[in-house]
């Protein structure tokens, strides 16, 4: 998603409003520093593991004793099969592995159709940038996600966490409660923003749009025609209207961590969920951001959870 245009963007429009620029990456804070981790597993022990990175590099992993694995549900990382797609949460620069998910992805668009009776084949609107997705959802995930997805017809939003399997998006888990109103019908915000709020607190989810290892954000309030996107500028978050290649300071509210991200795409798709988060707290309705799964692990959110509580603030 991102271009050597967005840096000098970025640059150019804080020297328009006479701030620091900001830098990209974590912020110093409280215990030791997270690094996300992506490849493709060649090898795997119950206590070490070999992958090849995104740039075609063999890196050699340390499992930690403590480590934990997803891959469709929770299991041992000895157990995951070579081949697999992984992002991992690691520590000491990214040597020591104590988080595993695999094959994961997000399935996060608004319904145009749904087909069968027992496994359900799903056709999802995922926004004009990524286009329709096929989801298969099995008939023992169908009642989970039904419950979450009381609206489950044509019309109404979907978001769910799953993996890749032989070529196919299998929907497994609810990734949030299913707002009450079709996709077109998102509530309107509160009075404009104005300024005179620092920090914006709300919800930030994660999507797998974004290249591997790619470091970054959605964000819903961005100029139609400086994104390209019709369909920006929809929110029920009372968000200011910020350029490509902005930097948003990114504070997880659970974890206490914070980082500098840039802005790289339209998270037009995400301004359209008016939802709350619940991990720690509940938080204001509305998501904020859209994070690279490498930005959001890194920020010590968890794939499977989907979401953090956060506030953000220009950087």
């Amino acid at each position: 998603m991102g271009s050597p245009s967005v840096e000098r963007r970025r640059v150019l429009a804080a020297a328009a409003f006479g701030r620091e620029p900001g830098i990209p990456g974590p912020e110093p804070g409280d215990g030791e520093p997270l690094r996300a981790v992506t490849g493709e597993i060649l090898d795997i022990s119950p206590h070490l593991m070999t992958i090849e990175t995104p740039d075609g590099n063999r890196e050699r992993l340390v499992i930690a004793p403590w480590a934990t694995a997803w891959h469709g549900a929770d299991t041992a990382p000895a157990d995951l099969p070579v081949g697999a797609t992984v992002i991992m949460r690691t520590l000491r620069d990214g040597r020591v592995v104590e988080r595993i998910w695999a094959d994961a992805t997000r399935l996060t668009g608004t319904i145009l159709s749904i087909e069968g009776r027992k496994d359900l084949t799903v056709q999802l609107n995922c926004g004009p940038h990524r286009g329709h997705r096929t989801v298969v959802i099995p008939y023992r995930a169908s009642g989970r996600l039904q419950v979450r997805h009381p609206q489950f017809e044509p019309g109404y939003l979907f978001d769910a966490i799953g993996v890749r399997r032989d070529g196919a998006s299998v929907a497994l888990l609810p990734a949030t409660s299913q707002p009450a109103y079709p996709a077109r019908s998102v509530p309107s915000p509160p009075p404009a923003y104005a300024g005179q709020q620092s920090r914006i607190t709300g919800t930030v989810t994660w999507s797998d749009a974004f290249d591997e290892d790619e470091h970054g954000a959605a964000y819903p309030m961005l100029e139609r025609a400086d994104a390209g996107c019709a369909q920006a500028g929809v929110s029920c978050t009372g968000l200011p209207y910020l350029a490509m290649g902005s930097l948003l300071q990114v504070q997880n509210v659970c974890s206490g961590r914070a980082a500098n991200v840039p802005v790289l795409a339209c998270g037009c798709l995400a301004g359209r969920f008016c939802d709350r988060c619940v991990e720690c707290d509940t938080s204001p309705r509305g998501r904020i951001a859209e994070l690279s799964p490498s930005s959001f692990v890194e920020l010590g959110g968890d794939l499977v959870k989907g979401c953090f509580n956060a506030q953000i603030g220009l950087g």
